[in-house]
């Protein structure tokens, strides 16, 4: 049937005042609820009230469709909740089934149907019809919105479709909207758990793996009834767990706040320096940077980079001598070296999983940054690690 004017008797059933002329106000009050939600739930159950009392429906409910294709109840008011029970999938299909199947709006002006499949009344009386709103976003249903409404209103819905079918539409973009939210909110809580445990394999983990190495040496030592010895080798343990206690009140203090002062340049400057007075290695810092700007995530992940290679070449290379290239120019390639003359990577010690996590995990950041990470070594002639950034995000500063 064609969508008719209002008369002054349809004005009269729908609050006096002629829906036409009000229905972007109505509009406007529909999706002012939607933005001043707080979750989806909220969202759901603001959007339901308020187009109950502006379409004066007795009830009505709100249906999402799940990605097993099935409509699950979000919400709803005024109805009977045992008659849509979850196990009684047979009346919720009554309820959704025809909108959702014809992708339009679907009129019952009474309820017998259902109510027979029920097998009980929905209401004390029976003046009341079904009008069902199917919700679609990008020429997809996703939703119903159940209107239970006194059966005259059900017979003039025809004037108000188009507004039923808009505020259904804003309905489907802010359900929409929410789910996106939330995939984005996963993500990031995904990225988050993997910068943690990236954070403390890059430094408690590293100084918990040094306390064990440490304590099976003072074991041997204890063996050994070597009383000076022992007393040396407990104060490094000492000195160790005052590190590790250091590296924890670090590392909250880093989740709870940007991790460095310094820039990327001032941040390696400190650490090689730290590993230089603690290993007594040889170490060369090589700067040819003329102050690319960075991002702070950007940095962070460039500076575990050198730290892991610097903490490997601690643990295992046995090196003399430690060189880092710093390197960028101005289309802002940027090229990091780090090189030492040990005994080269050992493929047994870093075949197994708990030892080659952290190449991967430098492998990880490289890939995060767009940039190539390449792992150079033969047994014998020591390891060069190799990281090459071209990244649009990176723009040098004016000289």
């Amino acid at each position: 049937m064609p969508t008719q004017p209002i008369g002054k008797q349809d004005k009269a059933r729908f609050g006096g005042e002629d829906l036409e002329a009000k229905s972007l106000q109505i509009l406007y009050e529909i999706v002012s609820s939607i933005n001043a939600s707080h979750g989806l739930d909220d969202l759901l159950t603001r959007f339901m009230y308020t187009l109950k009392r502006v379409t004066q429906s007795r009830a009505a409910a709100i249906w999402v469709a799940q990605q097993s294709g099935e409509m699950e109840l979000s919400a709803s008011s005024g109805i009977d909740e045992s008659l849509i029970l979850a196990e009684r999938q047979d009346i919720r299909r009554c309820l959704y089934e025809r909108a959702a199947t014809e992708g339009k709006i679907w009129v019952e002006n009474d309820l017998k149907k259902c109510e027979k499949i029920a097998g009980k009344h929905f209401f004390d009386d029976r003046h009341t019809g079904l009008v069902a709103t199917p919700m679609r976003f990008r020429g997809k249903v996703t939703g119903v919105i159940n209107l239970f409404m006194d059966t005259e209103l059900v017979e003039q819905i025809n004037s108000i479709k188009p507004l039923l079918t808009s505020i259904a539409h804003h309905l489907s973009v802010a359900i929409e909207r929410y789910h996106s939210d939330d995939k984005y909110r996963q993500h990031l809580i995904k990225d988050e758990r993997t910068r943690i445990a990236h954070e403390l394999h890059d430094s408690l983990a590293q100084t918990i793996a040094s306390l064990r190495f440490q304590v099976r040496v003072l074991d041997e030592t204890l063996h050994q009834g070597d009383e000076s010895t022992t007393w040396q080798q407990l104060e490094r343990i000492e000195n160790s767990l005052d590190e590790a206690n250091t590296e924890l009140r670090g590392l909250i203090a880093n989740f709870r706040a940007p991790a460095y002062d310094h820039n990327l340049l001032g941040s390696i400057e400190k650490i090689v320096s730290q590993f230089r007075n603690e290993t007594h290695i040889k170490t060369y810092l090589q700067k040819e940077w003329s102050g690319a700007s960075i991002s702070r995530e950007k940095e962070t992940q460039i500076l575990r980079i050198v730290q892991e290679a610097l903490w490997n070449i601690r643990k295992h290379s046995e090196a003399n001598t430690v060189r880092i290239l710093l390197r960028d120019d101005i289309k802002g390639r940027c090229h990091i070296l780090i090189e030492d003359d040990g005994v080269g990577i050992n493929k047994q010690i870093y075949g197994s999983p708990g030892e080659h996590i952290g190449l991967t995990i430098m492998q990880e950041r490289a890939s995060r940054l767009g940039g190539t990470l390449r792992v150079e070594s033969e047994s014998g002639e020591g390891t060069r690690i190799v990281l090459e950034l071209n990244h649009p995000g990176i723009q040098n500063k004016p000289s």
